[in-house]
């Protein structure tokens, strides 16, 4: 899809803005080829135009009521929006130990959450309430609020969809959906929460330099 770097054993792709279906098609694709041992583990790195997609858990009272068009994928989770200014990667790993979903997705959470720490939002510390993804509590700011949304699928051991952290996006976007099914919190990024312009492209290199959180460990 790319030219392609790597990071301490990651093949790290990053092709830009992506239309969803189209970085969907590649990810299967990829997925398939790391399944064959015919690619070692990659993470792409990307943004995508604006579009809403729903897990296979989505309550059809959190969806767009005014007829916003709705991708329906199959990773878990429930609705959520993508677009630019969110920086979304896409990891595509073998596990090599045992197939411990909830254990990946930890690492997942712990890698964003050291992403968060070193921009300055020391607050960030992953879940909250059991709830999936990376969250702030609630503070002098605000209720608590989410920052980085989190869906994965595993098939054969090897993972793909993956995290969306938002970094300058278009907060309005979520003001037509119920952002995983959830009520009684709120949505946020690292540009509102730092009060200054926090771009994908600032954001890119850090969370590239943290993937390696994502290996398990021996």
């Amino acid at each position: 899809m790319s030219a392609s770097s790597d990071t301490v054993g990651i093949t790290v792709e990053k092709p830009g803005l992506v239309e969803y279906q189209q970085a969907w098609d590649y990810q299967k694709a990829l997925q398939q080829r790391r399944i064959d041992d015919e690619v070692g583990d990659t993470v792409v790195l990307l943004e995508h135009p604006s579009v809403y997609t729903a897990g296979k858990r989505t309550e059809a009272w959190a969806l767009p009521q005014d007829g916003t068009p709705v991708v329906t994928v199959d990773r878990g989770g429930q609705i959520t929006w993508h677009g630019p200014g969110q920086l979304v990667g896409y990891p595509i790993m073998k596990m090599r130990n045992k197939v411990d979903v909830v254990g990946y997705v930890r690492r997942v959470e712990d890698m964003i959450t050291a992403v968060c720490h070193e921009f300055g939002v020391t607050s960030a510390r992953g879940r909250l309430r059991d709830r999936t993804g990376v969250w702030l509590p609630a503070d002098d700011k605000g209720p608590e609020r989410k920052i980085c949304a989190i869906g994965v699928r595993v098939r054969w051991a090897t993972t793909m969809h993956g995290f969306a952290l938002n970094c300058n996006p278009d907060m309005t976007a979520w003001d037509r959906i119920s952002p995983c099914a959830i009520t009684d919190a709120d949505v946020t990024s690292l540009s509102q929460e730092l009060g200054r312009e926090v771009t994908v492209a600032e954001a890119m290199p850090v969370v590239e330099k943290h993937l390696p959180l994502l290996l398990e460990q021996d």
